[in-house]
Formats: structure tokens, sequence, C-alpha cells
């Protein structure tokens, strides 16, 4: 039987690479290209310490809540590094016959060995023994007892050395800990002429292991990681203060996990490896080969000493004008629809909507539910503000947002001193929905009113820069109703609730995408246009994925476009009709837009869910219909301005490679982040 689905796994791969393709273009800023592979490789690290760590898990036969069989999880860690090692190719050759060439075009030289020019060396010697050698700690490895615990993500140098003066000669090893905790990782040397020189931390050290290791001949050192298993499970099935404690308990466990990568500079000779690898008992399916310099997510710190190389000049947030002849969102809203763009659109007005409930007195109650809290965050200093102005605030906060549990733990017991009303966890469900309500209650003669806010982004001043995202104010009754619903059935306080307007995960959120998917085969097999646009950022569910097969078969014309994982195969015969997008550009598309034809009357929908099993069927998520017949208009042209670009978009085809919508993408004019933010700007 053919094969109909991507591995998921492997289709992030392919997402990861369109990443680092960011950084082989010329055109893009210099520091923007050294800050994408920045990003790959964070992704890259992340990956491994949870997706493969779980298949590790299931190869080595650990119990996990999984399908996937022993052999399989086997067959798949090596498919997934074999892909890897492939794109180190790339990203060697970006990095070193790209990258390094330009910086040294402006002027900028970045020393890539411990070999620096005569006029340096007096000023390495120096600034590794003031600065470096104090907080070195060399720790003796041998087969027989191992001393050192290497952690998680940590550069250590291995360095192996023959004692001068034996009479037997016999390799000893060292193991150290680059201390770029209390040294930068980048260090600036002295300006030379025109020049500017920049230096690893690592390099210095090197040059310097006679200082270290005194009457020992050095033969070699090269970089070593260790990458450990960051999964926390968690028992879903507890209640709140068993699932706190479990929380405060595991997160502090995650960096003595088990070992899932062990990344080697791939110049290291085989005999030095397989010593490493006895002394540390690392698994050979863990080993993966890396380049001479490790941890490359440290690149978005490297400093830039030639300030005449400019930082890219990203689109600056807009306040929208429309809101200054009505100084409130309350009133505006209650009049229309109001629909923000992060971050062409300031997250500053989604403050201000706060704010206003803080201090309107006919402002009773706020609910909000918070996946992904900033620190010192606005948003929770003006819900904290609110309750001590008396108002009723209630905050579901997920403690199981990975990454995020201690520090949603900790800003949820500050709320809570501060008199909020806090809802934690819920058992076998995450809540990732993104919603806001907040009920007025008005004088004698009037009706109560609600403000609802439904967002595809968390409540998050940090992420509102960075991710594109789109969030609806809404005072529409019967979402206001269905959203207070929502919130009285998170507290406990309702059970087989309906929604009439609001689609919801656990709900009915599935039937209603049936329901739409079906309507627009009917108008395809009656002979009309059946017509889909999906904007999400991973489509993984095989159920849904089937019924898109289905109606591409139907005749149905659809768009994905998908940032992430898309376990559906376009181009086949059962999908001859799909075509997947994929945008990499500045920002992180992180909006979830659906677009149903309708027969010409679109439905247009936005929310929280990816197409994933985890948002389908283990979580809280909600989405809005757009009933604002402007705002539909907006974000189907924001759809439309997305799938006509040529610049960042490509597609992806059947074998899951990033293909260039246009031969020559550098000349076309639709760069869609950038044309949208234009698009709004006209509007203001």
């Amino acid at each position: 039987m053919e094969n109909r689905y991507f591995k998921r796994d492997i289709s992030w791969l392919s997402f990861n690479y369109r990443v680092l393709l960011e950084a082989d273009d010329d055109s893009l800023p210099l520091y923007e290209r050294l800050n994408f592979i920045s990003i790959y490789s964070s992704n890259l690290e992340e990956f491994y310490k949870i997706r493969v760590a779980d298949h590790k898990a299931i190869a080595s036969g650990a119990t996990r809540d999984s399908e996937e069989s022993v052999q399989s999880a086997i067959r798949l860690v090596q498919d997934i590094n074999d892909e890897v090692t492939r794109q180190l190719e790339d990203r060697v050759r970006i990095y070193e016959q790209k990258i390094l060439p330009a910086l040294q075009k402006h002027h900028i030289i970045f020393y890539q060995s411990r070999n620096v020019a005569p006029f340096h060396k007096e000023f390495v010697r120096r600034f590794f023994r003031e600065e470096i050698l104090p907080y070195l700690a060399p720790v003796p490895v041998s087969k027989d007892k191992v001393v050192a615990f290497l952690r998680d993500n940590r550069l250590y140098l291995a360095t192996k050395l023959y004692p001068k003066h034996s009479s037997k000669r016999e390799a000893e090893y060292f193991v150290m800990k680059l201390p770029y905790s209390k040294v930068p990782r980048f260090i600036e040397l002295p300006k030379e002429g025109k020049e500017y020189y920049l230096m690893f931390i690592e390099d210095i050290i090197k040059a310097n292991l006679d200082v270290i290791f005194p009457g020992y001949e050095i033969e070699s050192s090269y970089c070593i990681k260790i990458s450990r298993d960051a999964d926390i499970l968690i028992d879903d099935t507890a209640n709140t203060n068993e699932i706190i404690e479990q929380v405060k308990s595991k997160v502090k466990k995650r960096k003595t996990g088990a070992v899932c990568r062990f990344v080697y500079d791939r110049a290291m000779p085989q005999d030095f490896l397989n010593f490493l690898v006895d002394a540390f008992s690392i698994n050979r399916q863990e080993l993966v080969p890396g380049d001479k310099h490790l941890n490359l997510e440290d690149l978005r710190h490297l400093p830039n000493p030639n300030h005449t190389v400019r930082p890219i000049r990203k689109p600056q947030p807009m306040k929208l004008t429309c809101l200054d002849k009505q100084e409130s969102i309350f009133r505006y809203v209650e009049q229309k629809d109001l629909l923000l763009h992060y971050p062409y659109h300031s997250f500053e007005h989604f403050i201000h909507f706060l704010y206003e409930a803080v201090h309107d007195k006919s402002v009773t109650e706020i609910m909000v539910t918070q996946y992904r809290v900033a620190e010192n965050s606005s948003v929770i200093n003006n819900l904290i503000a609110a309750a001590q102005n008396g108002k009723k605030v209630t905050v579901f906060v997920e403690l199981k947002a990975r990454f995020d549990e201690e520090n949603n733990l900790a800003t949820a017991e500050m709320m809570k001193a501060a008199g909020i009303n806090i809802i934690y966890s819920l058992p076998k469900l995450k809540v990732h929905a993104k919603v806001a309500l907040v009920l007025r209650s008005h004088e004698k003669g009037e009706r109560n009113i609600g403000y609802a806010y439904i967002s595809t982004g968390n409540f998050n001043e940090k992420t509102a820069t960075l991710y594109a995202d789109c969030g609806l104010f809404t005072c529409n009754r019967t979402l206001v109703k269905d959203l207070h619903n929502l919130f009285r059935t998170l507290k406990g306080k309702k059970k087989n609730t309906t929604f009439k307007q609001l689609l919801v995960a656990q709900f009915n959120l599935i039937p209603e995408l049936n329901r739409l998917i079906d309507h627009e085969i009917a108008l395809a097999q009656s002979g009309k246009q059946g017509r889909i646009i999906l904007k999400m950022n991973a489509l993984q569910d095989s159920t849904m994925i089937e019924k898109l097969y289905e109606a591409s078969e139907a005749g149905v014309q659809i768009d994905l476009i998908v940032r992430g994982i898309c376990c559906l195969i376009p181009g086949r015969e059962f999908s001859r009709n799909i075509r997947v997008t994929r945008i990499v550009d500045t920002f992180l598309e992180h909006a979830r837009v659906w677009y149903f034809g309708n027969g010409g009357h679109p439905k247009l929908f936005l929310g929280s869910p990816d197409w994933m099993r985890r948002n389908l069927y283990r979580r809280i998520e909600a989405v809005t219909p757009v009933l604002d017949k402007d705002l539909k208009q907006e974000l189907a042209d924001m759809l439309h301005i997305q799938l006509a670009d040529r610049r960042k978009a490509c597609f992806v085809d059947d074998q899951l490679h990033n293909c260039w919508k246009s031969p020559h993408p550098l000349k076309e004019k639709i760069r869609s982040q950038y044309t949208f933010y234009d698009y709004l700007k006209g509007k203001l």
C-alpha cells in the first residue's frame, strides 16, 4: 500500500532545514543570517531533547504512551541522525564559505582556530591567565572510574596528552567545562588598522593548554556536548496539588535526564572518540557528528564591533488610528469587531484593553487563560491591579507548558497571593486556548455587556514582537456567552456544555470542521467551485488529512500554508489538488486561520489549534468565526498575499523538499510579511 503520510519528525527536519536556508540568503543583513543559524541550532537541540529522546526511550524498551514499536523507533532515530548529518554539510558550507567571508568583507575577522596573528598572541595569553584560567577545572577521565558528570547542553573540551617525563608513553585524558557563564563565549580582541577581531573562548583555551597542563605534551583537544532527555512525564490523572508537586520535583531533574545525543567534533580521531564513548558509557546510536565549534545557537550573541554593519530593519508595530477617535477599545468594540495582527500592530492595544478593565468601575469580572507567560509581564501586572481594585479576576494557568512550567507556577503563585482566583491544569487535558473575557454591568435599564478576545497567540509581550499572530475583539453576544460557558467549564461549574458559534476542541470543533469540508466537497461534486485555504503551524492528524484527501479527490482546490510539520503528502494521485506552502521570514508565522469558500460567501475562522492529534483530542482549544464583513476580507487578503509570495515562500513537494516558487526569488516583489505590513499601514 502506498504511503499516505510523511513521518512527523522527518517533516519537522525539512522545516528546520528551511530555517537554515535563510542563512544562505545573501540579501539578508549579515547578523540576521547568523541569527538563523542560531535558530536552526536551537531548534535542533530542543528536537533531540524531546522528540528524539522519546523515540530512544521506546527503542530501549522503556514504557511510554506510544503505538510505536521498538524496531520502528530504532529505524526512525537512525533516519533522523542521517538527515541531521546531511544537513550539517550545508550548515558548514553556509557558515564557512559564505558567512565568514562576508564578515571579513565587513572588516570582522572571526578566528576559527587557536592560531592568531602575531600582534594578538600576547593579548590572548594575558586574557586567558586573567579572565579564563581561574574558572577552569580539568577533570581526569579513565575507563575504570568516571569522575565527571557531563551536564546537559554544556560545552566541554576533551584533551588527550602525554606526561613528558614518564618512562611509559601512556595517554591521559581530561575534560573541562567551558566557563562561559563567567566569561562570554565570544571574545573581542584589539582592533588592528581597519580590522576588528573576534575569537571563540574554546580557541583561546586551546591556545593555552600548556599553561593548564605543565609537564605534558598536548596531542589534541576537541569539543564535545551531551543532550539529555528534557521531557517530564506528569501524571495526567493527578489532582491539582499533586500536579504542582510533580512539576516542582520533576523540572529539577530535567538537567540529569538520560543521554539522547552525544555531539563531537567530527575531526576527532576514532581512537579518541572510542575512549570517550567507553569512559562515559555512551551508546553508539547516540553519536552525532558536529563541527569544530558546537552550540552555534550562541551566535545570536556574537558581538558586532563594526557599527557600519547594520542590523535588520524590522517593520515597527503600528497603533491603530481608528482607536484614537474613541479613546476606548470598549467603546469601539461595542460598535464594531476589532482585529489585530501582531507584530504589525502593537500589543499595547491589548494591554490598554486590560488597563481599561482595571479602571472602569462598571467592570465586574475578568477571565484569562495563560499558557506561556512573559517575565515582568504587563498582562500579569494589570490583572493583579484589577484584583486589587476589587474586580473578580480568574486566570487559568497551564502548568504543563513545556519549558515554562516553573515560570508559570511562580507567576500563578504571585497572582494567587494578590487575590486572583487561579485554576490550574485539568486532568488529562492541556488548555491551549488563548482567550480573555471582560464583563461589565451597566446602570439600570441597560443590558450587561461582555468583551471577548480570541487569539492565535499567547498573552506574552515578548513573543508578540516576534510571532505573527491574530487576535479578535468582539461584543457579539453569542460569542461572549460561548466564551463565558467555556470559562465556567474550566472552573468545573458547567458540564455538558454546548457552544453555538465558538468552536472548542473536545466539544464541537471536529464535527464542524468535517461539516465545512463536506460542504466544499458537495459544491465541487455539483460542478461549482470548492475552495479551502488552511493556515497553521502543523498538520499531523491522519483523520483530518484523510478528509482533505477526500476533498482533493472530489475536486476541491486546497492550499495549505503550513510552517512546520506537515504529514500530508501533496502531489500524489489522492492529493493532486492540494498544494503546501511554507513561509520562513523575519517573524515566526504562528497564526491559525482557516478559509472555506462556501460557494462565494467565504467563512473564515481564527484560533489556537493546529491540526495535530494532541490539539484536536487532548487539549482545550478555541476557534472563533470572523463575522464582520470587512475583517473577513482583511483575513482573506492576508492569506492571498501569503500564497502570492515568491520571495520567502516555497512549495513542499512529495519528497519533502523545499522548492522555491520562483527560479529567481530575490527578484520577486511580493515578500508576504512586508507586503502585508504595507497593506495594513495603508488601512490606518
